[in-house]
């Protein structure tokens, strides 16, 4: 019994400094999870043996059981880097179609736009359709096209912060022409978009007129005659008190305009682009004394701020982030964002159950259950954090305090070898 039970002893500790081994081999494997060795003893069944009386005849290895809490979280300036904090796995997906778990997040975009690991694992969750709406109905490998781009979206507005002088002089030729700066009082351009992308400058134009308070307004595209949009009347204070259409053309006012000061433009691009008519937002417009502004200039009354307008060009994607929701956020280079994917999180009832295949990778197993996949941060499921990636769990210090009871272990179990063969050897020599 003495043999069997030191041997057992030496698989055992065999066994643990294998265990030990691997983990202290793996403490810079990223979403690495340390393994303990667990041992049950030996019992010989003898239905005649009385209970009290029963001696073991060693160990065996009951299993190797895996250590999945968490791993530190170290920050990297790559976009397609993750980690997960908190419970769950990344569910991946094999060329062949294979889906397997894995807490490493050293992902890659490929040469097709998936998000990839080093083996060529591609990274499921919900793609986004190109609204930038997530497709909810089916998980599906995450692919981020390389030459993805934001359709261009026409103006339809456009917004100017205008001072008018209240002290310029009325232009000296009484005939408005965009060509002939005596003619007009100030002026200002906004750069707007059509359906294709295509930029246009629309150039406003503000004459004074003879009646007190009163400014007419011109717009129109640069290269073309520009159109008459209407009046702006100023009260006492200089603000705007009402605005009105252009005069009929057979003569009277103009219909009035509400809200005052916003008139519309009618574009017909000549590159093949839809019609559109943009609103020209003049309400914050006053009528004050302006000291900047240059009256003996005739076409230099006035001043405005930055004019805004709610038109997009052709937009590239220039880069992209990861919320902790899992939702990929692309930034495209006309500062436009929009949602590309999310990234989701599988969980077992059993994570111990899972079968290592290695390559940081695990399998689903009837010990493990079925993977509960949902959206990052809920339930039960971890948060992700981009451009970050999570250490081993392996403590260095205690794996190597591990290694040398494990040897000492061997060693013991040796020495109830050799104290057996003494023992054998003293019967022998009667």
């Amino acid at each position: 019994m003495g043999y069997n039970s030191a041997l057992s002893g030496l698989a055992a500790a065999s066994n643990d400094l294998d265990v030990v081994g691997n983990n202290i081999a793996n403490v810079q494997t990223v979403g690495f999870k340390q393994s303990a060795a667990v041992f049950a003893d030996l019992y010989a069944n003898s239905i005649a043996t009385s209970v009290n009386n029963q001696i073991g005849i060693g160990t065996t290895l009951a299993g190797v059981q895996q250590d999945f809490s968490q791993g530190q979280i170290t920050t990297t300036d790559v976009a397609t880097n993750m980690a997960i904090n908190g419970n769950g796995f990344f569910q991946m997906q094999n060329p062949n179609g294979t889906v397997t778990y894995s807490r490493n997040g050293q992902f890659t975009k490929n040469q097709n736009g998936f998000i990839v690991d080093a083996e060529g694992n591609e990274l499921m969750g919900f793609e986004a359709n190109a609204q930038g709406q997530l497709q909810t109905g089916q998980v599906v490998p995450i692919q981020i096209p390389n030459a993805s781009l934001l359709p261009p979206i026409a103006t339809t507005e456009a917004t100017f912060g205008v001072n008018l002088d209240a002290s310029a002089p009325q232009p000296t030729t009484a005939t408005f022409s965009a060509s002939d700066p005596t003619s007009y009082s100030f002026t200002t351009s906004v750069q707007t978009f059509d359906s294709l992308g295509n930029q246009t400058t629309v150039n406003l134009y503000f004459v004074k007129s003879a009646t007190a308070g009163q400014w007419e307004v011109f717009a129109g595209p640069s290269g073309q005659t520009p159109t008459d949009l209407g009046s702006m009347t100023f009260n006492q204070s200089g603000a705007l008190a009402s605005a009105a259409g252009p005069a009929p053309t057979g003569g009277g006012a103009g219909a009035p305009l509400t809200p005052a000061g916003d008139f519309s433009l009618n574009l017909t691009p000549s590159d093949g682009a839809a019609a559109q008519t943009i609103t020209l937002n003049l309400t914050g417009t006053t009528q004050f004394g302006n000291s900047d502004a240059s009256s003996g200039t005739t076409n230099d009354s006035g001043t405005t701020s930055a004019p805004t307008q709610d038109g997009f060009g052709t937009s590239q994607l220039s880069n992209f982030s990861i919320g902790s929701d899992g939702t990929i956020t692309g930034t495209y280079t006309d500062g436009r964002t929009a949602t590309l994917g999310q990234v989701l999180v599988a969980n077992f009832e059993n994570p111990n159950g899972l079968q290592n295949l290695g390559n940081n990778q695990f399998a689903q197993t009837s010990d493990s259950g079925q993977p509960q996949v949902g959206v990052p941060g809920s339930s039960n499921l971890g948060s992700v954090e981009g451009s970050a990636i999570e250490s081993s769990n392996v403590d260095l210090t205690g794996s190597l305090v591990d290694l040398i009871t494990a040897q000492r272990n061997y060693q013991a179990n040796a020495q109830t070898i050799k104290t057996q063969q003494t023992l054998d050897q003293t019967l022998i020599n009667l």
